[in-house]
């Protein structure tokens, strides 16, 4: 494909998916880009996520220890997870929390959970939906959900959750999150609500906080961005600089020419191996660091 089209229908794209346009109007764009309505469609699905994309790490792995049902939270907030854990750790194990993208609680961030737990971590997605009947098939009905959910609720929810993630019998006591697109932007807020266990934050590609509330952050935090999404870069970049100039443990990354949503390999057009791979091993890094138990 061509550079210059394959950049401009996935400005088009992230346009439908983040400002919420309909999809008549993506489809009339992507047309006149591709020059016929079934070669818009074929770039629609190189560039979506797709569900039906194999899964890296089989559900069934007998490494782990998996299941999906509901927890309570401590406020008495029922909500539903996915949970993958090491079937033999043989040592207590940091927890992290996953944050979903705008698309809910899909396969891909089910596996991106398992892969977390062969890691050597207790690892939990939280479906963030949870109030309002749960993520549905249709990832545009989700994304129509995300943009109408409580934000404020959400966050007591993620706050929650990591709140019990800290209390679990065979953990360190010390949590992580880690939140990709929407939920790198809500891994920011995470961060900065703080709480006792939690101990790491890792944001992918999520727009980020007003730069006036850096010097509140209380925990380090790892930052990772597209170089060709200049969307986030636009609050990304002040938020860097404020948290650096308030002398906040960051560590930020930009990857070269490579576009939102780098690290979903469910997504023909977005995923890059390398930079998913090498902000993949900084995240494991910087978890293991913060959440492993010390002697």
């Amino acid at each position: 494909m061509d550079p210059s089209l394959r950049d401009r229908a996935i400005g088009l794209y992230d346009a439908y998916t983040h400002d919420h346009r309909d999809r008549r109007t993506l489809l009339r764009q992507m047309t006149a880009l591709a020059g016929s309505a079934a070669a818009a469609e074929a770039l629609i699905l190189g560039i979506a996520a797709s569900p039906a994309a194999a899964a890296r790490i089989d559900p069934a792995d007998p490494r782990l220890v998996t299941r999906k049902g509901g927890y309570r939270l401590a406020d008495g907030t029922d909500m539903t997870g996915y949970f993958a854990a090491p079937r033999d750790a043989g040592r207590p194990v940091g927890a992290v929390m996953v944050i979903h993208e705008n698309r809910g609680l899909q396969p891909h961030i089910e596996d991106v959970v398992r892969r977390i737990a062969l890691a050597g971590f207790f690892a939990v997605a939280p479906d963030f939906l949870s109030a309002q009947g749960g993520t549905p098939a249709d990832e545009n009905a989700a994304r129509d959900l995300i943009g109408k959910a409580d934000m404020e609720a959400v966050l007591r929810a993620a706050t929650g959750t990591v709140a019990r993630l800290g209390k679990l019998a065979h953990g360190t006591g010390r949590v992580g999150a880690v939140g990709f697109c929407w939920g790198g932007a809500l891994a920011d807020r995470v961060a900065l609500a703080g709480g006792p266990a939690l101990a790491a934050v890792v944001s992918y590609y999520g727009p980020a906080p007003d730069p006036a509330e850096a010097p509140k952050l209380p925990v380090p935090l790892m930052l990772h961005y597209a170089g060709k999404d200049a969307r986030v870069a636009q609050t990304g970049e002040p938020w860097v600089a404020a948290l650096k100039a308030a002398g906040k443990p960051v560590e930020a990354f930009t990857y070269p020419g490579v576009d939102h949503a780098f690290n979903n390999d469910t997504s023909a057009e977005r995923y890059d191996k390398a930079a998913a791979d090498l902000a993949w091993d900084r995240t494991i890094g910087f978890f293991h660091r913060h959440l492993d138990a010390r002697a």
